[in-house]
């Protein structure tokens, strides 16, 4: 099998995948994926399409992941992970498909709009 490369996004963070056989190891911007992801909500995050399709120790995964947060970093990844994982095998779909896990996310930050203080917030109003 040669490498899969697939990209997924969450919020402002951008995540590149590379899929290739392997025995499970995933590094993120050239460190551990454990160094990367200290708590256990976010590594389930990522672990989560391999673990719905029984893949966990199949596939080592190399991932560059930039900007937002945390959270957002980890989403993305998801996202890209379980459309390489379709691409393996169109029957992944139908598993990780009612889990949500093929959805992009559109929910983005509001931009903040000249003369408001915020992106709907408004400076006080004086009547007099």
């Amino acid at each position: 099998m040669e490498t899969i490369h697939k990209i997924g996004r969450r919020k402002t963070a951008v995540a590149r995948v590379y899929l290739s056989d392997g025995k499970g190891n995933i590094t993120v911007n050239n460190r551990s994926f454990e160094d990367y992801f200290t708590t256990s909500t976010l590594r389930y995050k990522v672990q989560q399409p391999l673990m719905l399709t029984e893949h966990v120790e199949s596939f080592d995964i190399k991932v560059n992941v930039f900007g937002g947060g945390v959270t957002g970093q980890a989403e993305a990844i998801r996202l890209a992970i379980s459309r390489a994982l379709c691409e393996i095998d169109a029957d992944y779909r139908l598993v990780l498909k009612p889990e949500g896990l093929l959805t992009r996310d559109p929910r983005m930050v509001e931009r903040k709009k000249f003369g408001q203080k915020k992106a709907r917030k408004k400076f006080q109003f004086s009547k007099r």
